[in-house]
């Protein structure tokens, strides 16, 4: 695997801290805030009450000094309202929720680990195997350290099959399931309750999940995000990211099926799509056949 490191401009950072942040998140995200190990991060979801994405964001331990508290490594243009949500749900703990998108940044690393950087907070991007590390640090140094490479760092992400928010799915308009925010290590189906458990178990253990996002390859021109793929009349899915040839699509897993049992080709437009589903996703479905 060629190694990268990239500035990631569309992420912003919000400070949970205060001796109630542990408790208070653990009943309000979809992850568990509990038993970190050192370099680990979390990834995790807020959802409404109908169990719909509206955020999704690393949760990383803050570094060890006189608060006590976690990072949200999250996306910028959401922070502002990720911490009015985060505090609407606040009550009386004892919590305090601050946007540091301002001051600090972040920053990816895939094949080798990170460099020295000063005042920085180094995590691993535990969502896939091999996704590599990031760091939180001050934006003015990230800015002289790292270089600004989303291009290299889109392409490393969609080679590993890790769909984006606004791009791959809308946020607040699908489940998830539909986003594999499960897949992601992004949901503890271990722990209590929190906003909108109740959907998420539902289809986790019923195995409902109809929607997901899987890997493409065009062979042909690649064509615009958001377009659709088609089997004859049928849609199928939607084009979200895209590097080269490849890309990601949001997919009916049952309508690709039956496409497939009819030998009808999936195309984007008047190009074939090449879709492999991965088989731990055709488990989340049982009405889905082996045979994808």
């Amino acid at each position: 695997m060629a190694s990268g490191a990239s500035l990631l401009t569309d992420r912003g950072v919000l400070k949970v801290a205060g001796p109630d942040a542990a408790t208070f998140l653990q009943k309000l995200i979809t992850n568990s805030v509990q038993n970190f190990e050192p370099g680990e991060s979390r990834f995790s979801g807020l959802l409404t009450p109908q169990g719909k994405l509206l955020f999704d964001f690393f949760v990383v331990p803050l570094p060890a000094g006189p608060e006590t508290g976690f990072y949200f490594d999250c996306v910028k243009e959401q922070s502002a309202d990720l911490a009015k949500r985060v505090n609407f749900h606040k009550m009386r703990a004892k919590v305090t929720i601050e946007d540091l998108s301002g001051s600090l940044g972040v920053a990816a690393f895939w094949g080798a680990e990170p460099p020295a950087i000063a005042e920085a907070t180094v995590y691993r991007d535990c969502r896939v195997e091999d996704m590599g590390s990031r760091v939180i640090a001050p934006l003015a140094t990230l800015e002289k350290a790292v270089p600004d490479d989303m291009a290299a760092y889109q392409a490393f992400r969609i080679s590993k099959s890790v769909p984006k928010g606004g791009v791959d799915f809308e946020y607040g308009e699908t489940f998830v399931h539909d986003v594999n925010l499960d897949q992601l290590h992004g949901v503890d189906f271990k722990k209590g309750c929190y906003v909108g458990q109740e959907v998420v178990a539902r289809v986790h253990f019923r195995k409902s999940a109809r929607k997901r996002i899987v890997k493409v390859q065009f062979e042909g021109p690649a064509p615009e995000p958001g377009t659709p793929l088609k089997a004859g009349e049928m849609n199928v899915g939607l084009v979200g990211s895209i590097a080269g040839s490849e890309g990601l699509a949001q997919l009916r897993l049952d309508f690709l099926e039956q496409a497939k049992a009819a030998g009808t080709p999936v195309k984007a437009g008047d190009v074939p799509v090449a879709i492999t589903v991965p088989e731990a996703l055709i488990e989340t479905n049982s009405g889905v056949e082996k045979r994808l």
